[in-house]
C-alpha cells in the first residue's frame, strides 16, 4: 500500500490528510473517505485505511483537526471536541472539504472514479460522516461504526443523496437507544434511504481491537466481521446505481 500525506487548507487553517491506494492496482477505484476517531490521523487509523483499500478502494484518512490542534490521548474526548461538537456548520465543511480533497487527489493521480464515493467514519468521524450526508453531499453512500448519532444541524426532507448506514451497538453508552431513535425519525422525515444494524450485548469502539474499557467500550470480533461484511456489500449496492 502508498500512502502519501496529502496537505490543504480551509477556512485559513492547514490540515494533512494521508492517502492511502494499491499502487499495483491499474484500473480507477472508487473513492472513500475515512473520518477516524477522536484521536484523529494516527498510525493505527493509516492501518485501517490501508485495510480499507486492500477492498479496492482509493481512501483519503481525513484529517479533521488541523495541524494545530492534535489531541494527544490525555485529553477528554468530550471537551477537546467541543469546538467542533457545538459548531455543526463547521464540522460539515471540514468533512465535506475533506471528500473534495480525496476527489481531487486521487482524480490527478489517475486512480481514482469520481463517480463512486463513499466514506466511512468511526466514533466522532461516524458522526462527521453521517453530516457528509445531512449536507447533501454528492456521495453514494456512508456508513457510521459505533458513531456519535445527535447533530445540531438535522437532515432537511429531500436532501440526503447517500445511502446512509448505521452500524451499533446496542449497549453504545456513548450514543444510547434514545439517540438512536431520534436518528431514525430524522432520517425518516428527510425521506432518506437509511439502515441500522445494531448489535446485541456490544459497547462502544466495537472495531478497535485495543478497545477493553467495558462496559463503556469493547471490541467485538463478530459484529466488526459482520459489520464490515455489511458495510462492503452496502457501498457496492449503492455504487451499483451510479455505474
Amino acid at each position: 500500500m502508498k500512502v502519501e500525506a496529502i496537505a490543504h487548507t480551509h477556512a485559513g487553517r492547514n490540515f494533512e490528510s494521508q492517502l492511502v491506494w494499491d499502487d499495483t492496482a491499474k484500473a480507477p477505484r472508487p473513492l472513500l473517505l475515512m473520518a477516524p476517531n477522536w484521536m484523529g490521523v494516527t498510525p493505527n487509523a493509516i492501518e485501517y485505511s490501508k485495510q480499507l483499500a486492500a477492498q479496492g478502494y482509493v481512501v483519503l484518512c481525513a484529517d479533521m483537526h488541523g495541524l494545530d490542534r492534535r489531541p494527544t490521548g490525555k485529553e477528554v474526548p468530550m471537551d477537546f471536541l467541543a469546538p467542533l461538537t457545538n459548531n455543526p456548520a463547521e464540522t460539515r465543511a471540514r468533512v465535506n472539504a475533506a471528500m473534495e480533497v480525496l476527489t481531487k487527489a486521487a482524480t490527478e493521480k489517475g486512480i481514482g472514479n469520481p463517480k463512486l464515493r463513499a466514506a466511512f467514519g468511526y466514533c466522532f468521524g461516524g458522526a462527521n460522516v453521517l453530516d457528509l450526508a445531512r449536507s447533501g453531499a454528492d456521495v453514494a453512500a456512508v456508513v457510521s461504526f459505533h458513531g456519535n448519532l445527535k447533530s445540531g444541524m438535522e437532515a432537511k426532507a429531500g436532501e440526503v443523496k447517500a445511502a446512509v448506514l448505521v452500524v451499533h451497538g446496542a449497549d453504545d453508552p456513548i450514543a444510547p437507544k434514545g439517540d438512536r431513535d431520534a436518528l431514525e425519525e430524522e432520517m425518516r422525515a428527510a425521506g432518506a434511504r437509511w439502515t441500522l444494524l445494531n448489535f446485541g450485548h456490544v459497547y462502544h469502539s466495537f472495531t478497535d481491537m485495543n478497545a477493553n474499557r467495558a462496559p463503556m467500550s469493547q471490541f467485538s470480533a463478530h459484529a466488526n466481521r459482520y459489520g464490515y461484511m455489511l458495510a462492503h456489500a452496502f457501498v457496492a449496492d449503492a455504487f451499483a446505481g451510479r455505474v
